[in-house]
């Protein structure tokens, strides 16, 4: 039997709230899109996220660069600005990835992605170093010195990955270094790091940068990396086949492995933030629509808990273009929400995590949250049971897959002052707040073809999973100030209770 206790006698401690820093989405030109940020307003009322990274901040769909005939750079801030603007009236910073390079200042012509940011080294590091200084002073003359050492600036994106940048190693440590003394230059206070990399399994340049900045004075405030829950190589255009992987904690197995790196290095202080994870990296991956990954995302970010600074997921919106706009409402989409705005149980997941209150209980249970305010004590528990995959991720997670009855889970709270309170309960799991089987149940999903929903199919689809309550339970607290609460719950399913005093 799994039991949760949770004695409010006990005391509280801070709520560490890592997994609300930061959050992805695909590239600087698809935030000037109204839908999107409509839907990162969305995503701001319920989780109010403190980051935005993106690739593309320099890229040429954002025209901030051009040369004149006498190889002079000239600069244009307008879509960069409409984009900043428009985040920080949603309530939500950028991490500024500084990337990909813009054409006038390639030194090759290779790109990556349906949008082709281009991925070498700058012709000319001077006129690099000179873009960055000219960004840094636009953004510092428009929202303030004070405002801006609030942000992060991150150096390029995946340097270890020939996809993403053609040079080698030192090229990169070539680039950041520059990159990083002339941000300081502008302003010791604002915060840089990197390397940005993947494939943990190698190390991912970790050890290696951080004693390249030691032993060369490089200026680094936070090491970055990413982590993503199958193998395999990049996807570039979602064409290839992935399964979860076999262990059930990968990506929590790489959080500690790099804190473990960073605490044995020269600078053991150093936070670790992983500026991109979620179960595939492949956006053709419909594990992302399922409902399995919102206890997927609780399980992981619990365990994770301690080992790092900020873990982004990617990324908020399926409005997304690195292979191409996606072709169906459900294609696999990395974001919690949808083209149509529908949320995914993932976004519910996140929802309810950063809606815990600020005083944090212990639950005596490694899978569940416990947390409480003035006026209430919430509770968040899930069940995450590994997949039993009889075929790939691309064509196992776009079945109906009914999930196995697990016995009830009890919630045991102490601590209750005596009166009359109300229990609200919310779930996520299979059919319940699951928009992607509701979508299956409905035919909405055409074998040939890709119709999309009509606004009515829509509305009637966010009714079924709009992740209210779904029943409100009295309960009397007696002189022992003692609940004890039995708990249905199914496999990779995610149960919060919301426990309130009723006015007397």
């Amino acid at each position: 039997m799994r039991t949760i206790n949770i004695n409010l006698q006990n005391g509280t401690y801070p709520m560490n709230r890592f997994f609300d820093h930061c959050v992805g989405a695909g590239r600087a030109g698809e935030m000037l899109r109204a839908e999107t940020i409509r839907q990162l307003e969305m995503l701001q009322d319920a989780c109010h996220f403190r980051y935005l990274r993106f690739h593309g901040l320099l890229s040429d769909d954002m025209a901030v660069c051009s040369l004149d005939e006498h190889g002079q750079c000239s600069y244009n801030w307008q879509y960069i600005d409409l984009v900043f603007d428009a985040m920080l009236r949603c309530g939500i910073r950028p991490l500024v990835e500084l990337g990909f390079m813009p054409d006038c200042l390639k030194s090759g012509a290779q790109t990556i992605f349906w949008w082709k940011g281009n991925v070498t080294p700058p012709a000319s590091m001077n006129q690099w170093c000179d873009l960055v200084r000219a960004l840094v002073l636009h953004i510092t003359a428009r929202y303030g010195a004070q405002e801006i050492s609030q942000w992060y600036f991150e150096v390029w994106n995946e340097p270890n990955l020939p996809a993403f940048f053609t040079g080698t190693q030192q090229e990169y440590f070539a680039l950041y270094d520059a990159t990083a003394k002339t941000i300081k230059e502008v302003n010791a206070q604002y915060r840089v790091g990197g390397p940005a990399t993947a494939g943990l399994d190698e190390g991912a340049w970790i050890a290696e940068m951080i004693e390249h900045c030691a032993q060369h004075h490089v200026p680094i405030d936070f090491i970055s990396t990413h982590s993503y829950g199958v193998d395999g190589a990049v996807d570039e255009f979602g064409l290839d086949t992935h399964r979860l992987k076999a262990t059930k904690d990968p990506v929590v197995a790489d959080v500690r492995n790099v804190r473990a790196l960073v605490k044995a290095s020269a600078m053991p202080e150093l936070p670790v933030f992983f500026t991109e994870w979620s179960t595939s990296y492949t956006p053709r991956d419909n594990v992302h629509d399922s409902y399995i990954s919102a206890p997927y995302i609780l399980h992981t970010l619990k365990h994770c808990e301690g080992y790092a600074e900020s873990m982004s997921y990617w990324t908020f919106t399926d409005i997304f273009e690195e292979a191409g706009p996606g072709p169906s409402p459900f294609h696999g989409g990395f974001g919690l929400i949808n083209i149509q705005g529908l949320k995914k149980p993932a976004f519910h997941a996140y929802h309810w995590l950063c809606a815990l209150p600020g005083e944090a209980l212990d639950t005596q249970d490694d899978d569940s949250y416990a947390a409480k305010d003035e006026t209430s004590l919430q509770v968040l528990l899930w069940d995450y049971s590994q997949p039993k995959q009889d075929d790939v991720n691309e064509r196992y997670f776009i079945r109906d897959l009914p999930s196995a009855a697990l016995p009830d889970a009890t919630v045991v709270i102490s601590g209750l002052d005596i009166g009359d309170y109300t229990m609200e309960t919310y779930r996520v799991g299979y059919m319940y707040n699951d928009v992607y089987t509701q979508y299956l149940r409905a035919g909405l999903r055409e074998l040939h073809g890709r119709e999309t929903p009509t606004p009515g199919q829509v509305e009637a689809l966010k009714r079924l999973t709009d992740g209210k309550a779904e029943t409100f339970e009295r309960i009397q607290v007696t002189a022992d100030g003692r609940v004890c609460l039995s708990i249905p719950l199914r496999e990779n399913e995610v149960v919060r209770l919301v426990v309130k005093r009723n006015p007397s």
